[in-house]
């Protein structure tokens, strides 16, 4: 791991659980102490942390949420990994839901040239990149463009979902937590969620290793409104131990990566 994807990591960690001891994240990451407290001098430079006696503590608010194009590079192929997996379950004539997202971007790119489907979405990055598929009808949602996001939020948006019935639902979220479900930096980004989510026979979150644990500023449902999630988190992990004895099936890609984050 590069020291670079360390400080990300590091700076969601702090973020979901608020602080972090020195020693906890050098046995984290199997570095020395002095090397985390390089990365804490750093963070603190950034403004995403502040360090306290043995440790930092988190400047970031959970509705902060970084810039879609630093979040597309970022863990890159395990998300492409699991879009991957995502596009693999569509089938013919199926009418399904992409929600906005990298990681469900990188599905929209997954989709074969010959998979036949109806895509609704409220991404134009998800539309264009639909767009090469000569066989997939996209229907994008009205709505309010979210500047920098490339996204349709608004009641407009919400609105469109109102008298659709779709085969399957596929969520990109921001945290994927036991006790709080699903949730998402951004309100408004969360109420179309939750528009989206009740036409759906079938609901599948895409979400890697690093959004396991984490906690957002809005809860879009609860984690009983999930079938299927699609994650390279590891299988023994504690959140996801939890996910599967909620009757969640959950479908790992390879290679696994541990949670960041209880």
């Amino acid at each position: 791991m590069s020291s670079k994807d360390r400080r990300v990591i590091i700076a969601e960690r702090l973020k979901a659980e608020g602080e972090a001891s020195i020693a906890d994240l050098a046995a984290r990451f199997g570095t020395s102490e002095m090397t985390i407290r390089r990365d804490l001098e750093l963070l603190e430079i950034e403004g995403l942390a502040r360090r306290i006696r043995g440790g930092a503590i988190s400047t970031q608010s959970r509705s902060y949420e970084p810039p879609i194009l630093q979040r597309s590079t970022y863990r890159a192929d395990a998300k492409r990994r699991i879009g991957a997996a995502a596009a693999a379950l569509l089938k013919d004539d199926e009418t399904v839901v992409l929600d906005v997202g990298t990681t469900t971007l990188e599905m929209a790119k997954a989709i074969g040239s010959q998979c036949a489907v109806t895509v609704i979405t409220g991404s134009l990055l998800i539309a264009t990149a639909l767009d090469e598929k000569q066989n997939v009808r996209t229907i994008v949602t009205g709505g309010v463009l979210r500047r920098g996001e490339m996204s349709l939020v608004g009641s407009r948006a919400e609105a469109s979902f109102a008298d659709l019935n779709c085969d399957t639902v596929f969520l990109g979220v921001a945290g994927v937590s036991y006790l709080k479900g699903l949730t998402e930096y951004n309100l408004d980004d969360a109420m179309v969620k939750q528009a989206a989510l009740v036409t759906g026979r079938r609901v599948v979150v895409l979400a890697d290793a690093t959004k396991i644990g984490r906690v957002a500023f809005v809860s879009v449902c609860p984690l009983t409104s999930v079938d299927l999630l699609i994650t390279d988190a590891a299988p023994d992990g504690p959140t996801i131990r939890s996910i599967k004895e909620l009757g969640v099936e959950v479908l790992h890609v390879e290679p696994f990566t541990k949670e960041t984050s209880p």
